[in-house]
């Protein structure tokens, strides 16, 4: 059903149409009768609901940020699982991660040939020269906030640190892409995989970004490779994780026997950068990271 100028708008911040998306829906219909793919309404967050988002994304940037100051040789994976129960405990928040589709943690911790979902555990303990990524999801009165980091421990290997740090350029090169009204979901893929491979890198392709915000994963599925097909135009409002799987070798995974773990196939490291992303009139804000 069309609005009128003085109808609520569609939504839900209860205001006049004409004083809150009008002119948005209005460019909308511009790209679209020139060929672009355009997002629908499910996909763009209100002021409020952005609110809520940003509140998330404190207590999730503080809780990467405790584990940034403990993590070391010695403690386990399942140390960080512990870390982040207590945080968040402590900030009246929980995490998205825990029983999600029966993930048995609160955070995933994925270390050096795993790609992710790696399961913390009294097992795995932390050496010198390992990589890690630590992937935390908060969920904060309904809200929610998704981010990842790499964390090198101790002295580790050239080819290593090399990974890290180019799998964090491949992040930069997606959210650079990000042009409001102009470009697509396709050109932040096309962005990481053209760094990824001229550094002789792979990008992963099971996994990718997501919408987030009112849900731990929402539409619009972010692709990191260049998919060579028509994807939906990137506009204000829209909340979205980037969050580029790169490995030292090829592409291929398996999971392992926890039905969990990915782990590249030829057993090389593999590195991964999370940042949740605000579609702004003038560009875009990194809300979590």
């Amino acid at each position: 059903m069309k609005l009128s100028r003085n109808d609520v708008c569609w939504c839900g911040s209860q205001k006049k149409y004409k004083k809150c998306h009008l002119e948005l829906d209005n460019k909308l219909s511009a790209l679209r009768r020139v060929g672009y793919k355009i997002p629908p309404h499910s996909m763009i967050k209100n002021e409020e609901q952005i609110k809520g988002i940003r509140e998330a994304a404190i207590i999730n940037n503080g809780l990467l940020d405790e584990i940034e100051k403990q993590i070391c040789a010695g403690m386990s994976t399942e140390d960080i699982d512990n870390i982040t129960t207590k945080y968040l405990k402590e900030h009246d928040a929980s995490s998205a991660d825990y029983q999600y589709q029966g993930y048995p943690k609160s955070i995933c911790t994925s270390v050096n040939d795993e790609i992710c979902h790696g399961i913390p555990s009294k097992k795995v303990i932390l050496k010198e020269g390992d990589i890690i990524n630590v992937d935390a999801t908060t969920c904060y009165h309904g809200y929610y906030a998704d981010a990842s980091r790499m964390f090198m421990i101790g002295n580790v290997s050239d080819e290593a640190k090399r990974l890290v740090e180019a799998t964090k350029e491949c992040l930069i090169k997606g959210i650079e892409s990000i042009k409001p009204f102009q470009s697509t979901i396709g050109d932040i893929g096309k962005a990481i995989e053209e760094y990824a491979t001229s550094q002789g890198y792979s990008v992963v392709r099971e996994f990718c970004g997501h919408g987030v915000g009112l849900a731990m994963h929402e539409d619009p599925y972010i692709y990191h490779y260049h998919t060579h097909t028509p994807t939906c135009v990137l506009v204000p409002g829209m909340v979205i994780t980037v969050e580029p799987m790169i490995n030292q070798g090829k592409r291929f995974l398996h999971i392992g026997k926890n039905g969990w773990t990915a782990y590249t196939n030829d057993g090389l490291l593999s590195a991964q950068w999370e940042h949740t992303l605000l579609i702004t009139e003038d560009g875009v804000e990194i809300i979590s990271q």
